[in-house]
């Protein structure tokens, strides 16, 4: 398969964007709530990537959609008015995590702090977007997660600095004639993983016009690698990332790098739901999250419940007989539902917060690797 075609930058808006964390939300943004005729700029993405043509299995996954090239989504109003909220003293003073993979990331303020993104990924519009893109109806994941923001700031000379040793690598390389690993992949931002959630849409909310790398990394189900590139200000990538190996890797040329993520899951109660909470435990206020998985994933089942008793009523009216097999092999799947519920909610004093190792895939990859390796051999 051919790599992923990168769509050029988006020119949004001007390169003058100030880098963050001099003064939190100090810019001068327009008041009111979330209109979707005013706020969402859509264009549809370029192409999108199925899980074929990424080589995955037949079945994987709850859509045949993979990945989306970059798309243009909202206005710049509304990005302006996304970072006044997600940068106010409220949300950093209160729902800011960090981990082994991330120094900075604000999670579970929207509800609370945020209304025009809360609304914004609430919008029916929205959602249709998303859904359409996704192949499959999709509705949030659940309210902790609207959104969760990564947040890298550099100094001018931090920037100025490692643009020069992107240059003298690629001067050494040329004057000796090796080609080495590409430098944003030497070392990603994050290391080859899976989502915990089905779907995800990734929106950028800084200026990235300048910046070299930055792309997102998808392993293939033949061991390849494609890049698709990161999205630019007021663009989003929408990406199946529970069921695909992924990583991001490193960006220059900015000193900010502000992306929010936002998850989702299908509509349908009957579709598999295979959230885990493996890569979002150890970054959470683990009453609210689990509250929210708890209640949603009990929807679920409550509606798997109804249909299933409509079902057998419906049959008792017209004289069929029960069809024992059918309905021994829907109580197996809701045992393994609710177990399957039980393990994921770990008891706190188990929880290491900001530890995320263990979650990674790259370590177990390279094993069986070799140990592929070793029986060719």
């Amino acid at each position: 398969m051919e790599p992923a075609e990168l769509l050029p930058p988006i020119d949004i808006m001007a390169a003058s964007w100030k880098p963050v964390i001099e003064a939190l939300a100090t810019d001068k943004v327009a008041v009111g709530d979330f209109d979707p005729k005013k706020h969402l700029n859509y264009e549809p993405p370029a192409r999108v990537h199925t899980m074929k043509e990424l080589d995955l299995p037949e079945g994987t996954g709850v859509s045949p959609v993979a990945v989306s090239e970059p798309f243009r989504l909202f206005t710049t109003e509304a990005i302006h008015r996304m970072r006044a909220e997600v940068l106010s003293q409220d949300v950093w003073d209160n729902c800011q995590y960090s981990s082994n993979l991330a120094q900075c990331q604000l999670r579970g303020f929207a509800a609370k702090y945020a209304p025009f993104v809360y609304d914004t990924w609430k919008s029916p519009e929205t959602l249709s977007i998303i859904s359409k893109i996704a192949g499959v109806e999709l509705v949030t994941e659940m309210d902790f997660e609207i959104a969760h923001v990564n947040i890298s700031v550099k100094s001018e000379k931090q920037k100025a600095e490692e643009l020069q040793a992107f240059v003298d690598k690629k001067a050494f390389e040329e004057d000796e004639g090796i080609a080495g690993c590409p430098w944003e992949d030497d070392k990603p931002i994050v290391d080859w993983h899976t989502d915990s959630y089905p779907f995800v849409c990734v929106t950028m909310l800084s200026d990235c016009t300048n910046m070299i790398g930055g792309e997102t990394a998808l392993r293939t189900g033949t061991g390849d690698i494609v890049k698709v590139r990161g999205p630019q200000m007021g663009c989003a990538v929408v990406l199946q990332g529970r069921y695909i190996e992924h990583q991001a890797l490193r960006a220059l040329g900015t000193t900010e790098r502000i992306s929010m993520v936002t998850s989702f899951r299908p509509r349908c109660p009957t579709l598999p739901d295979d959230t885990v909470l493996t890569t979002v435990r150890p970054i959470s206020n683990l009453s609210e999250l689990y509250s929210q998985y708890g209640e949603y994933r009990l929807e679920i089942l409550e509606e798997r419940i109804r249909n299933q008793l409509r079902t057998l009523r419906e049959n008792k009216r017209v004289g069929k007989r029960v069809d024992v097999k059918a309905l021994k092999g829907f109580f197996l799947e809701q045992e393994r539902f609710l177990s399957h519920m039980n393990e994921e909610m770990v008891e706190e004093e188990l929880v290491t917060k900001g530890d995320i190792h263990g979650h990674l895939l790259t370590s177990d990859y390279e094993a069986d690797n070799k140990t592929k390796r070793k029986r060719e051999k």
